[in-house]
């Protein structure tokens, strides 16, 4: 996994998240629905959005060991959990095109998660993502972000856990469907940019204590 991490700049951890805390993260998820304008910075149209950093149980996938071992393989140094937010696309919404998170300072220093609480595929506005994309080569011109030829979809079951390298180009898709999706988004950063990062928490709808840090020393295989 770690060789592959690196390489590719993802790895999708298959049912990292107990089956008897799902219908949990669900009610979370549902209760925290809030409409684009209770948000400080309004939301875009397509999707719902949620509220939910301090829900017990949400922070408790946020701190599962595996998801943490990759995260801290991908930074390489202390980091913390940033944000936390609930996200499912419409019917018909979602579509986003290829992008970067990107990392703040250095490459690295950003690591995001997808935690899905309903299966997911391309039947229901899935994840697409360019594998290797994460470190261009010296000299490689810019992407465009409207070339698919490279992308994949990323399919699984409810419980499963994406974890991404901020670099790495990503997409979430159109939800033909209007089939449930709900997931979390996660990000983690190096302890490094944590001043950065409370300068805008309040406009990111950050509530959660951000001050806990975690140790990158659990390698993983």
């Amino acid at each position: 996994m770690r060789e592959g991490l690196h390489r590719d700049g993802y790895a999708l951890l298959r049912g990292a998240i107990p089956a008897a805390w799902l219908e949990e993260l669900r009610a979370a998820f549902e209760s925290g629905v809030r409409p684009s304008d209770q948000w400080r910075a309004p939301r875009g149209p397509g999707w719902r959005h949620s509220l939910l950093d301090l829900d017990p149980r949400v922070q408790a996938v946020c701190r599962l060991p595996a998801l943490l071992a990759v995260a801290g393989e991908i930074i390489g140094e202390r980091f913390f959990l940033s944000q936390v937010e609930g996200r499912e696309p419409l019917l018909d919404g979602g579509h986003q095109r290829l992008h970067r998170d990107l990392s703040a300072e250095r490459p690295g220093d950003t690591a995001m998660a997808l935690a899905f609480f309903d299966d997911y595929g391309p039947a229901n506005g899935a994840t697409r993502i360019v594998p290797g994309s994460h470190r261009p080569a010296p000299g490689e011109p810019p992407f465009d972000p409207d070339d698919e030829s490279c992308s994949v979809h990323v399919s699984g079951s409810a419980g499963d856990i994406l974890v991404f390298d901020a670099d790495l180009l990503h997409a979430a898709s159109r939800n033909p469907t209007g089939a449930r999706r709900r997931s979390i988004l996660l990000a983690f950063l190096s302890e490094r940019l944590h001043a950065s990062h409370l300068a805008t928490a309040a406009l990111r709808d950050v509530r959660m204590d951000t001050t806990e840090r975690f140790d990158p020393a659990a390698r993983i295989p």
